[in-house]
């Protein structure tokens, strides 16, 4: 019969080439679903990973906005990357992003119209006030009464969905948008607005923050103690506490620092891309950056080239749907199938399969 059998060392072959093979399959089990909907497989995978790029029709459009997409994916998963590295499951990204978002635009829009050169600063420390203390709430809870950060984190998107519709609605509301949901367009005011730095490119300052996050990741992982301490956590929990590494105070230390990145992506959004607080502001950016940070190996550089894949696939998927008519749920199903497949393959990196013959009693 064929049986696991784990490997005395990780593979590094499978660690590599995991992530490649599952992008692979998730084509090919793609292109499967999308004959089922009676859409031309071949077809409906060029035009989400061809076309956005070298598309004559398509490319002038969505080259920029390939680093539009890829900023607040690769800056949310450089965050959730810490704390997963240590064993601290932040799975609510997502709330810390609408949080980030409302404090920023709350700050920016006190002093409108305002176009003092300090506004856009402060709504950067804002954004990024609103994601840290989102944060500390499953951080605290789980050092000091022991629940599960995974289930608060979570719940409080909702929570944070519901603030976001009031704040829509009501406090933040456009008293000039003739009773519409939705706040005032901060990319029209100076003082407010997140430009793109570089004309044509999509480069704004959320996509310059998550280059730099990038490199600050990579040093702490490579060059500083924290990373150490971090891995250690993560994979030897109990040699951790012999080596004295404070438990508590590396779970609000990796929840803080991923929810204020997390904050300051929905900031850096409500400023720029998004321009305004509306009622569908979030758009999934805390969820799929889950899928980002494992694609890429919650290593930094892994992450900045598995940001831009994902954001090449939502580029590619609104295509689709265009051109298609591909449904937008089968396209969230497309990008699920990474994950799935990539968790599935992560087996083969620790275990192996070994033919054994069954013993008779």
């Amino acid at each position: 019969m064929i049986v696991l059998e784990k490997r005395p060392q990780p593979s590094r072959f499978w660690v590599v080439g995991a992530p490649v093979l599952a992008v692979v399959l998730t084509m090919i089990a793609g292109g499967i679903m999308f004959a089922a909907l009676g859409k031309n497989p071949v077809e409906a995978i060029r035009i989400i990973f061809w076309d956005p790029l070298f598309s004559e029709r398509f490319a002038g459009f969505s080259r920029p906005q390939l680093l539009v997409k890829a900023g607040p994916l690769i800056l949310i998963a450089i965050g959730l990357s810490l704390g997963f590295r240590a064993g601290i499951w932040n799975i609510g990204a997502e709330g810390q992003y609408i949080v980030g978002a409302l404090f920023g635009a709350a700050f920016g829009l006190a002093f409108w119209p305002s176009e003092h050169p300090l506004i856009f600063p402060g709504m950067i420390a804002a954004g990024l006030l609103g994601g840290f203390l989102w944060a500390m709430i499953p951080a605290l809870l789980r050092v000091y009464a022991r629940t599960n950060e995974i289930l608060v984190s979570l719940l409080l998107v909702y929570v944070a969905e519901a603030m976001l519709a009031s704040a829509a609605t009501g406090w933040l509301r456009n008293p000039e948008g003739s009773g519409f949901p939705g706040s005032r367009n901060l990319a029209r005011n100076p003082g407010t607005d997140n430009p793109e730095l570089i004309a044509g490119t999509g480069m704004h300052w959320g996509v310059l923050a998550a280059f730099i996050a990038v490199i600050g990741a990579y040093v702490i992982f490579s060059r500083h103690i924290l990373g150490y301490q971090i891995r250690l956590a993560g994979e030897a929990p109990r040699a951790a506490r012999f080596a004295g590494v404070n438990a508590g105070r590396l779970v609000i230390l990796c929840l803080g620092v991923s929810g204020a990145l997390a904050g300051a992506a929905g900031l850096f959004e409500v400023a720029g891309p998004a321009a305004r607080i509306s009622i569908d502001f979030n758009v999934g950016y805390g969820f799929t950056a889950i899928i980002v940070a494992f694609l890429g190996r919650l290593n930094p550089i892994g992450i900045l080239l598995a940001g831009l894949l994902m954001a090449l696939t939502f580029i590619g998927g609104e295509l689709a749907q265009l051109m298609l008519g591909i449904p937008a749920a089968a396209i969230q199903a497309f990008q699920g199938m990474l994950l799935f497949f990539l968790l599935a393959l992560d087996v083969l990196a620790n275990y192996r399969f070994r033919w054994k013959r069954e013993v008779s009693a």
